[in-house]
């Protein structure tokens, strides 16, 4: 699914859009796929919001290659990546259990994952109720 939308305020970006990308889609991917389709992506100029997290390996690879392609790609300046995740510190021992279970047999598809290109995203401010991007 991808929504378009130009903005009327200020600078307009051209081609802005935001893709929601099911964890489905990539779940059965390696690490360089994922990476790799994420990129493509954000290449595009697309804010891809990835229903899931990607793992701590796979961020790390992410922002490696992220900043390799700083130095070749003229028109790149790299990307914000933000994780929203749900808040349980006010949960029983049991809601935490169970969602620690379920995390480990399907991966953690109760996050969110927000990335797009550095040059459109000013800013990802974060709070455990709501996410602002600051496009710029």
């Amino acid at each position: 699914m991808v929504i378009r939308k130009k903005l009327t305020k200020g600078k307009k970006i051209k081609g802005l859009s935001l893709q929601v990308l099911p964890f489905a889609e990539i779940k059965s991917l390696g690490i360089a796929e994922r990476v790799k389709k994420v990129l493509n992506l954000v290449l595009g100029n697309k804010i891809v919001i990835l229903h899931g997290r990607l793992r701590p390996e796979e961020e790390a690879r992410l922002i490696e290659d992220t900043m390799a392609m700083v130095d070749h790609v003229k028109t790149f300046s790299g990307i914000e990546l933000a994780v929203i995740e749900p808040d349980l510190k006010g949960e029983n021992i049991m809601v935490k259990a169970r969602h620690g279970i379920a995390k480990r047999l399907i991966g953690d598809s109760s996050a969110l994952t927000v990335i797009g290109p550095a040059a459109v995203i000013k800013e990802i401010k974060q709070d455990p109720k709501k996410l602002e991007l600051m496009l710029g």
